[in-house]
């Protein structure tokens, strides 16, 4: 039990919903893309039809290095960085270290993309920031990722934001937990023949009290990972290093050692990857290069936890042999609690350490803090209804778009669908939300009647997504469900079955619930409803 005398409760209550609502609406779009954005991969593969289930790390590449070697100027040969992209196929970027004219370390290379079986698909020539933008084939992940990770806003003030978001978060968690009184009461009570304002005060306080150690953990990786690069890395580069950034790199994630510049041709990188797949049991998720045809050119393999583990796996090669050297820390030269914290940091927020499981879990946790915002946002402003009829705007708002995201979301899943096969889906998959999300805030100022704003948005989001699987096949000219599974691809039919269900469950709500929407029509703006 928690105690706190009643001026104390009274305070934590008003943090607890001004920092909710201020922000609320902003963490709601960051907590929802965020849980899509779990399945951002298997989201890849249904929607471009991925059958390949062999990593390209699996197969040979050394040979096809080589022959990109040859063909690549030897000013971008200082580094190369090594991944997959697509339906299995493979990034190759080579490049060199530069500053840009505001004074910060960038990337200038030549970036190949190649398909499964090692052909070249595209060649793009510019600075890290031109050639890893969305592709056609990824444009949908792509679009959640970002939201997720910036709102789309240009850096590094999308990444400030959402990392204020992550500390909004964190103060609502911890003023929710100061103002109950009876924490492990309030896990377990659920007053169903209670007034309806107590059972949804009920069912916040049960999946808010629940979600509560998810919540401080996605806060504080959120909040370290939007605040890393835009304010720790300058700050400590500025008291260490007077303001060089590329000397702290080196420092805290570089391999000391003695240079030796002499030109050397590179071991063989199909030995490297075997490797590295036979210690881990995984396959690279990245590999880095540095010193590049150099004779103390360095190979490091990125790979994700082991089972049963929460930190990632990093392995050192020496480039010019092939030879194993040792695990490597994630920061430093040494092992260090640190570099442990730093590592698990990312598993920990995108809920990728345990497979399918944790991130099935991660999606049921973020789907319970989206629904713990939401009704929070509707409870604080139904309470202050009577009161303060001027917020009736605000209870529109919560409804567009705690409603209309949602909807937008879906909407841009069914523009990818139709435009990938012509090539502009990257444009088409951010218009269509944009547009959908235009129609939801239309829909709030002319639908009369919060209860039917809502049935309205709930009905558009579970029409389409019951399209999308249809959209996927005939559109998209994706693959059945036989071949899918035949190809060890499953997830295609399990998400065609995820969205189904989900579109039937609200259409199933829409119909329970119009004859009470019907009913309560009001003013255009600015409706409360009795």
């Amino acid at each position: 039990m928690i105690h706190l005398k009643k001026d104390e409760t009274k305070a934590m209550v008003a943090v607890h919903g001004w920092s909710g609502i201020l922000l609320g609406l902003l963490l709601y779009a960051v907590v929802l893309t965020g849980a899509a954005a779990v399945f951002a991969h298997e989201i890849g593969a249904w929607s471009g039809g991925h059958l390949a289930t062999r990593s390209s790390f699996e197969q040979p590449i050394d040979a096809t290095m080589r022959r990109l070697t040859a063909q690549t100027p030897p000013q971008y040969r200082e580094a190369v960085n090594l991944f997959e992209i697509g339906d299995h196929g493979l990034g190759v970027f080579f490049h060199r270290h530069e500053v840009d004219a505001q004074g910060v370390p960038t990337e200038n290379g030549i970036y190949y993309q190649l398909d499964n079986s090692g052909r070249t698909l595209a060649t793009v020539t510019g600075s890290v920031d031109d050639v890893f933008g969305p592709r056609n084939d990824d444009a949908l992940s792509s679009f959640l990722v970002d939201t997720h990770v910036r709102l789309h806003v240009p850096n590094p003030w999308g990444l400030l934001l959402t990392g204020i978001l992550g500390l909004a978060m964190l103060v609502a968690a911890i003023s929710g937990l100061l103002i109950h009184r009876h924490l492990f009461k309030d896990i377990f009570t659920l007053r169903r023949r209670a007034s309806p304002a107590l059972v949804n005060r009920d069912k916040h306080s049960v999946a808010g009290t629940w979600s509560l150690p998810f919540a401080f953990v996605l806060a504080f990786t959120g909040s370290f990972f939007s605040f890393y690069g835009t304010i720790g890395v300058p700050v400590v580069a500025m008291a260490a290093f007077g303001g060089d950034v590329e000397a702290l790199t080196k420092a805290v994630f570089g391999n000391p050692g003695t240079p030796d510049p002499r030109p050397a041709a590179m071991g063989n990188l199909d030995r490297v990857a075997a490797d590295a797949i036979h210690r881990t049991g995984e396959v690279p998720a990245f590999i880095a290069i540095e010193k590049f045809g150099r004779a103390d050119a360095e190979i490091t393999s990125y790979h994700n936890p082991r089972e049963g583990d929460l930190e990632p796996v990093a392995l050192l090669y020496k480039g010019a042999t092939a030879e194993f050297v040792r695990a490597k820390p994630q920061v430093g030269a040494q092992p260090s609690a640190g570099g442990t914290l730093v590592g698990i940091m990312g598993p920990l927020h995108f809920g990728n350490f345990a497979g399918m499981l944790s991130k099935a879990i991660w999606f049921g946790l973020g789907f319970a803090m989206c629904y713990v915002t939401y009704t929070g946002m509707r409870l604080w402003v139904v309470r202050r209804r009577n009161d303060a009829r001027s917020l009736a705007w605000l209870e529109r708002t919560v409804t567009v778009v705690g409603f209309g995201l949602p909807f937008g979301l879906v909407a841009s899943a069914a523009a990818f669908l139709v435009t990938s096969p012509l090539g502009s889906a990257v444009y088409w998959t951010t218009t269509a939300f944009l547009i959908a999300s235009g129609a939801a805030i239309l829909a709030g100022i002319f639908v009369p009647g919060n209860d039917r704003l809502a049935l309205v948005l709930k009905a558009a989001t579970g029409g389409t997504m019951l399209l999308l699987p249809l959209l996927r096949l005939f559109s998209a000219g994706g693959p059945d469900w036989a071949e899918a599974v035949s190809a060890g691809q499953p997830v295609i039919a399990a998400l065609d079955l995820a969205f189904m269900s989900g579109g039937a469950w609200l259409f199933r709500d829409c119909w329970r619930t119009w004859p009470r929407a019907a009913r309560g029509s009001g003013p255009i703006l600015g409706a409360v409803e009795a």
